[in-house]
């Protein structure tokens, strides 16, 4: 069963390596020195696969190295395929993605779960915030010289008020320091988003 997994997961990042190699060859974009990021990011996301589906805490584990293996692949994927100048915002996108996907393993407790949804929803919005990005790169999107960013500011602000709030709901100690310490920074948060993106003065 063990010995499955890890031949499935070295099935699967070897398959990986041919798709963006054969891709680079065929586009005529193949830099051959990127192979030496693309591989070992893959092996390391490989050694991730067995462990994040044996689960327990050995997941988490896995979960970590699997994330971070497909952080490395994908730096060597843009590399090889000589797209980093337009591609640049996956490294916004894809690590807000693998912060996000540790609510997996949230907190029973009221407190810190709620802590650990706002940490995983504000990378949610940063993640979105990447493809914003990625989408203005690519000249999909222009809003011209308005501060758009302001509008993931105000997201933010809301994500953090939202789940102070939740904890109200909880018989919990410290609740009400909780929840005061979630209301400021949220407030902040959301008058200087508005500030960006309707360009006040002040």
């Amino acid at each position: 069963m063990i010995a499955g997994r890890w031949v499935t997961s070295l099935a699967a990042a070897g398959l990986g390596v041919v798709v963006v190699t054969v891709t680079a060859q065929s586009i005529d974009r193949f830099h051959w020195w990127a192979g030496f990021v693309l591989v070992p990011g893959a092996l390391i996301a490989a050694s991730g696969g067995p462990l994040l589906a044996r689960g327990g805490g050995r997941a988490f584990v896995g979960y970590l190295l699997a994330c971070v293996g497909g952080l490395v692949f994908a730096v060597g994927a843009m590399l090889m395929l000589g797209v980093m100048g337009r591609g640049w915002p996956f490294m916004i996108t894809l690590p807000a993605l693998a912060i996000a996907g540790t609510y997996l393993w949230r907190s029973p407790d009221p407190l810190p779960r709620a802590f650990h949804r706002t940490v995983a929803l504000l990378a949610l919005n940063t993640a979105a915030l990447g493809v914003t990005f990625l989408l203005l790169v690519n000249d999909v999107l222009d809003f011209g010289s308005t501060g758009w960013w302001g509008a993931f500011m105000m997201v933010g602000g809301v994500i953090i008020l939202a789940n102070g709030l939740e904890l109200l709901r909880h018989r919990i100690m410290y609740r009400a320091q909780a929840v005061t310490l979630a209301v400021g920074p949220a407030v902040i948060a959301f008058l200087l988003g508005l500030r960006f993106l309707r360009d006040w003065p002040f």
